[in-house]
């Protein structure tokens, strides 16, 4: 494993590629989970998004069963449940019965953001009524109390079958209440740059010892990809970052081939874009990603870090991850 002085976990948004199929995508995560686990990766996340035709995991419990299964020492979880999508009963139904399945092995990530547009929301919760996240700290409440067997009704098999919760952010709220609940924390550094720092510091600054932990705990989560030299680190890395360009845009997609990327009416701002997003990530040679690994290490002081790849090639995903283990 690489010689970091902390773990190296893993990020999976399942990354469905143009002329390529969710199945494909869902295989190949299965496939990538193994050989983390073969090189020494801590543990395994994977994301909940929804109306995202670039994105397969949009349900991660039921993806985090199958990687379970396929493993046998990796940490799986999800980065994360978002909470107010639904029914905290049902997500301690879903958590509790795969730590029954797999104890010790199971971590519940919890995000406060929908993780995808209103209109999709709205079908999620079977409501028209406003949508909003500041019942967040009440829905958590009301989560873990299903899993300790304070709340009126018994979860089963959630009761007494608690998972290691997270709590996820790419700002300072969340930071802030996983510091007052004594809780690790995992940052979005992958798509939230500018708030790393301060999101961290708050995070800190407000922590609470508890139960769970007696000191903070925090996770960067980084967009890391390493090839056998820097020019096609980053031509490897152009596909992704036009995909996010897209769904900036408003029209998200999959992950496009070369040709496609190469092709693309690009105007001077998207340029400008793509510049200031591939900036944020980690992109080279091992030599390159060592360097910026150690660096963005330095600046967090990062108990643990959590690496997102997504490219075209699902083998030139897992050949970053190779690379990257042997640092």
């Amino acid at each position: 494993m690489a010689s970091f002085d902390i773990p190296l976990s893993v990020l999976d948004l399942a990354p469905v590629a143009s002329g390529s199929s969710e199945t494909v995508a869902l295989r190949a995560s299965l496939e990538l989970a193994r050989r983390t686990e073969e090189l020494g990766y801590h543990r395994y996340w994977v994301a909940e998004h929804h109306n995202m035709p670039g994105i397969a995991s949009s349900a991660p419990a039921v993806l985090l069963a199958h990687i379970a299964m396929a493993t046998s020492t990796l940490r799986i979880g999800s980065g994360g449940v978002m909470l107010p999508n639904h029914a905290p009963l049902v997500v301690a139904e879903q958590f509790g019965m795969l730590e029954a399945l797999h104890p010790g092995r199971v971590d519940l990530g919890i995000g406060r953001a929908p993780g995808t547009d209103q209109k999709t929301a709205r079908a999620l919760r079977r409501t028209t009524g406003p949508l909003s996240a500041d019942d967040f700290p009440d829905q958590l409440r009301e989560l873990v109390d299903y899993f300790t067997g304070a709340a009126d009704i018994v979860a089963v098999p959630a009761r007494g079958n608690q998972p290691a919760v997270w709590l996820l952010g790419s700002s300072g709220y969340s930071a802030q209440v996983a510091g007052l609940l004594g809780l690790p924390f995992a940052f979005a550094h992958h798509f939230s740059a500018e708030n790393t720092l301060p999101a961290l510091a708050l995070y800190r600054q407000s922590f609470r010892p508890s139960s769970v932990l007696a000191r903070p705990y925090a996770m960067v989560a980084a967009s890391v990809l390493c090839a056998d030299d820097d020019a096609t680190a980053a031509e490897l890395a152009r596909p992704a970052a036009l995909q996010f360009l897209q769904l900036r845009k408003g029209a998200p997609g999959r992950v496009p081939t070369p040709a496609e990327t190469a092709a693309y009416p690009y105007t001077d701002i998207d340029r400008a874009f793509l510049d200031d997003r591939m900036s944020t990530q980690i992109i080279g040679a091992p030599d390159t990603v060592r360097a910026g690994i150690a660096e963005l290490l330095e600046r967090t002081a990062a108990d643990e870090l959590m690496i997102t790849t997504n490219v075209f090639d699902p083998k030139d995903r897992l050949r970053s991850y190779e690379l990257v283990a042997g640092l």
